[in-house]
Order: C-alpha cells, then structure tokens, then sequence
C-alpha cells in the first residue's frame, strides 16, 4: 500500500470517513452502504454506476472496498489536488498581468 502523501491525521480522518460508509463494522464497503450514503448525498446513481465505483478501488476483486483501498483512493485524489495545485502555481508565475491568459510577450 502506498501511503505516502497521507499523514497520520488524514488517516485518522478517512478512517472515521470510512465508518461512515461501513455501517456493519465489518472492514468492508458493500455496494449497498455505498449506495447509502451517496443517496443520502441526493445522487441517485445505478446499480451498474455503483459497482463501477466499486470495481474502480477494488484492487482485489473482491467486491467491496476495504479500509486499504480506500485509503489508496484518497491518497490518488490528494496526488491530483497537488499536481493541480502546483500547475495553477506555476501558471501565475508566467501569467504575470493576472488577466488569466498567458501572451507571447509575457
């Protein structure tokens, strides 16, 4: 498992995020407890968008999510928010009158 860009306290974070979603405290994220929270998110996904979801995390083919994945999830969308973050970064640094384009003279 490739854990490091979290820190401790994000862990401590998504794992309270991930009982969230794991209503039975077994360890495990089923389809239907995902379905549970997303629609208690006012989303209405499908069978099938749900178990896309699923079989996107699911590194061992399991069908369900375990703490592991999750956290593996989390930790890729952390990756992109800072690649993001760092392009936005270096945007402004040749964007130097701020007007949001880049011109062949700056």
């Amino acid at each position: 498992m490739e854990n490091t860009v979290l820190n401790e306290e994000q862990i401590v974070e998504f794992q309270e995020a991930f009982s969230l979603f794991d209503k039975d405290g077994d360890g495990c994220i089923t389809v239907e407890e995902l379905a549970t929270v997303i629609r208690s998110l006012d989303q209405n996904p499908t069978e099938e968008e749900l178990q896309d979801m699923i079989n996107e995390v699911d590194s061992d083919g399991n069908g369900t999510i375990e703490f592991a994945e999750f956290l593996n999830l989390m930790a890729k969308k952390i990756k992109e928010t800072d690649a993001e973050e760092e392009l936005k970064e270096a945007f402004k640094v040749f964007d130097k009158d701020q007007n949001g384009y880049i011109s062949a003279n700056e």
